[in-house]
């Protein structure tokens, strides 16, 4: 039940914009046990006056194509897990779309299970 939201500077290309998709929803899959068809996943473009990241923060040298990727999920998993996840994105899109592992930065916002509705006004996992 992740919500993902990318975040990019503008004009990529439509087969890039799905390699960032498919490559973090597979990544879920086998490191966070996210059942199949569970995919919400908007991607954001921004212009570059409204993309403001360090670019040597941590001594992580990013490049323009820093992709921002931000998951909204349940608490329910270990630190192996997240730290699987995070190896794995970096993994899948160094592949495709054929990102740097500098340029992928991964932010988990943990929440209870009360706190997601899917439809019809029911918080399903409650």
């Amino acid at each position: 039940m992740p919500l993902v939201r990318i975040a990019l500077r503008r004009g990529k290309p439509a087969a890039h914009l799905a390699a960032l998709r498919n490559g973090v929803y597979e990544a879920m899959r086998e490191t966070f046990d996210v059942p199949e068809d569970d995919r919400f996943i908007l991607v954001h473009q921004h212009d570059a006056d409204e993309f403001d990241c360090d670019p040597h923060y941590l001594g992580i040298d990013r490049s323009d194509d820093l992709v921002i990727v931000q998951v909204a999920c349940r608490d329910s998993r270990s630190v192996a897990q997240k730290q699987a996840f995070y190896r794995r994105v970096a993994e899948k899109l160094a592949a495709d779309p054929g990102l740097r592992p500098q340029d992928v930065f991964i932010n988990l916002l943990e929440t209870r299970a009360e706190n997601w509705s899917f439809g019809h006004g029911v918080a399903q996992y409650v």
